[in-house]
């Protein structure tokens, strides 16, 4: 009679776990998601590349010129004097990190941008001289 295998934590599998097929949804899923038409495709226009440090810009200016007014009310008004000036300076530090961190993203970009063009151009080049 034979004995059915025993995993390497001493549970024995039944006969009817080798029956049933191993899922790859995870692997499927890792591929698809990176699909080379997405991310080699050469026709996308300058704001969808550059929309995102483009908004992070935008809204660390606003919150910047926000804490400018709320700095500048602790000057004017004699009421809540104390909380204008603890508000004041973390609005105008974070518009100015939100402002800083959209302008170092901007070359980030176009840096990946010249590394695709580079490597399709290497690639198109191997496949002329491989594939023959």
């Amino acid at each position: 009679m034979e004995i059915p295998p025993k995993s390497p934590d001493g549970s024995e599998k039944s006969p009817q776990s080798k029956e049933l097929p191993t899922s790859n949804t995870a692997s499927t899923l890792c591929i698809s998601s990176r699909s080379e038409s997405v991310w080699t495709s050469s026709s996308r226009s300058k704001w969808d590349i550059y929309h995102k440090p483009v908004i992070v810009v935008s809204v660390g200016a606003a919150v910047f010129l926000f804490g400018m007014v709320i700095t500048s009310l602790s000057c004017i008004q004699k009421k809540n004097k104390e909380v204008y000036k603890m508000c004041g300076p973390a609005f105008l530090s974070l518009g100015l990190m939100l402002i800083v961190c959209g302008l170092v993203w901007i070359p980030i970009i176009r840096k990946k941008q010249k590394q695709r063009q580079k490597s399709q151009f290497l690639q198109s080049l191997k496949s002329f001289f491989f594939n023959r």
